[in-house]
């Protein structure tokens, strides 16, 4: 039996330990091969036990890649939700971009996760995008609007504004390979991630002060 889905999760200090290997595991091979690439055994290989112990603690990879992508989506939107209408319009903007880009230096695995199954069209996941991100997108293009109907920010549409800060700080995840290999040498170590930070920061300063 799955403890994974029976509501409480697991009980004891081996089983939650067991369930974090096991999700560490999965992690990697589902951001390594995608969802129907990625395999039981594959992942029980990965996590070091057997296959049957493994389905004790997941009744499926279904299960395995729910829970992944449910925490994912919770972390990913974190930084969205940080945005505050009571703060400095540009700034509240600009925070948003650095931790996004703070996030896909963290959390690569986690972003192709989630590339890999929108790739897929969201199958797995339609109920997320359509209910918690919809509404919070909602909820901050709403502030952002109002940002600029008040002239405190440069008129844009505020949807694609949103899109285009996914685009530009998610790529350093995405295709991290990519970008290590056309970057200078001098340039493709851990201090790409503070350049991108401070060419972002700049781009949209200049797109959005009024």
């Amino acid at each position: 039996m799955s403890t994974d889905t029976e509501g409480d999760g697991p009980t004891t200090r081996i089983q939650r330990e067991k369930h974090e290997i096991i999700l560490e595991a999965a992690l990697d091979v589902f951001a390594n091969h995608g969802f129907r690439g990625a395999t039981i055994d594959q992942i029980a290989e990965a996590a070091g036990m057997s296959k049957p112990n493994l389905l004790y603690y997941f009744r499926s990879k279904e299960d395995i890649h729910q829970t992944l992508i449910a925490r994912l989506l919770d972390n990913w939107l974190a930084p969205l939700r940080h945005m505050s209408a009571d703060g400095d319009p540009l700034e509240e903007i600009l925070d948003y971009v650095r931790r996004k880009i703070d996030m896909a230096r963290d959390f690569p695995r986690e972003s192709r996760l989630f590339a890999n199954e929108i790739l897929q069209g969201a199958p797995r996941i339609m109920d997320m995008l359509a209910g918690p991100l919809n509404e919070l997108v909602r909820e901050k293009t709403t502030i952002i609007s109002q940002w600029m109907a008040e002239g405190k920010l440069a008129k844009a549409d505020p949807y694609h504004l949103i899109f285009s800060i996914w685009a530009t700080t998610q790529h350093y995840a995405d295709f991290d390979v990519q970008v290590r290999v056309v970057l200078p040498p001098e340039h493709s170590g851990e201090e790409r991630f503070e350049e991108a930070k401070a060419f972002l920061e700049s781009m949209f300063t200049r797109t959005l002060t009024p």
